[in-house]
């Protein structure tokens, strides 16, 4: 039997769940090769090593709720209120942590964007919340290494990207039975081996979305793989996570956290910081890659990273070796 590996996704626009599939593998085999793993890379790429799925809720976003599409009214102004205390929050940790080396142009875009998401003396006038996001993210979008986020063409195709996870973490959106939050974790179990054992990858969203369905699924997880998480990001994300306080899932038995420097999702990334253990004493354990070009984010440069796709390999093969 090939063990199980789950591929759990961020935000973003449609997706072909089989193409995702075997782009995140041809990433992982990229990194197999560096780490050491040259003889599993055929078998990454030929899906051999591995029963890869790739759970996909993107199509969730599109069709959520009982009429369908997002949110509007005051849902929708709650929703972006939520994604504009995220982005501050993510722009403030960032002029923080990174203030001595940031390139000047950078600098004063975060600067600016923090300007438009808090107005001086709280000043906001009609249209607040919403337009306070899009005026942010154009200052953002206007950094070279920021502007490629997601390979979006504007800032309010960008917002409306960024705000699925506003829209997850305010729980709404009822179809008439379930919420969208549910509907989504549903779509990652079905995923999951329920007889296990299990590798779970997540990226951004994705790792919030995989961390609520672990915890409420009872299947073995043998190895949990978060990149680019925004888990810490302390206001806006953090103290919504169900369950709260945050902790590691009954089931998990190992769990490796990735973060880059230059991504401005991943704000607060030492996850064992603020996570209690599961019984089995596992926490996360959080290490730094740093990639090139102009946006480090997506999945895939996390997974081309050595340092994600050795662990990875290493744990597919020990379990296909039981």
């Amino acid at each position: 039997m090939k063990p199980r590996l789950v591929f759990v996704h961020g935000i973003g626009g449609p997706r072909d769940p089989a193409a995702e599939r075997d782009e995140w593998l041809r990433a992982v085999a990229a990194g197999a090769g560096p780490a050491g793993h040259s003889a599993h890379v055929s078998a990454l790429t030929g899906g051999w090593a591995a029963d890869a799925r790739f759970a996909y809720y993107g199509d969730l976003f599109r069709t959520a709720g009982a009429q369908g599409g997002a949110a509007t009214g005051p849902q929708a102004d709650e929703d972006d209120d939520l994604l504009a205390a995220l982005l501050l929050e993510a722009v403030d940790e960032r002029l923080a942590d990174h203030a001595a080396d940031l390139p000047a142009a950078e600098t004063a875009a975060l600067r600016h964007a923090r300007t438009r998401l808090a107005p001086p003396g709280g000043a906001q006038g009609a249209g607040a919340p919403a337009r306070r996001v899009v005026n942010a993210v154009t200052s953002l979008l206007a950094v070279p290494g920021l502007r490629a986020v997601g390979g979006w063409l504007s800032a309010r195709t960008t917002v409306g990207m960024l705000g699925q996870v506003a829209r997850y973490l305010n729980r709404a959106e009822s179809d008439g039975t379930t919420t969208l939050d549910r509907r989504i974790r549903t779509r990652v179990a079905d995923c999951l081996d329920p007889d296990g054992p299990n590798i779970v990858v997540a990226h951004s969203l994705g790792t919030v979305v995989a961390l609520e369905t672990l915890h409420e699924h009872p299947a073995d997880i043998a190895l949990f793989v978060t990149l680019g998480s925004p888990l810490g990001i302390r206001g806006a994300v953090h103290p919504r996570v169900r369950p709260h306080p945050l902790a590691t899932p009954a089931t998990v038995g190992r769990w490796l956290n990735f973060w880059d420097r230059d991504d401005l999702v991943a704000a607060r990334p030492v996850l064992e910081d603020f996570t209690r253990p599961n019984a089995g004493a596992v926490l996360p354990h959080s290490r730094r890659v740093d990639s090139d070009g102009a946006w480090v984010h997506p999945a895939t440069k996390y997974l081309a990273q050595p340092a994600v796709a050795g662990p990875l390999v290493e744990a597919l093969t020990t379990l296909a070796e039981r």
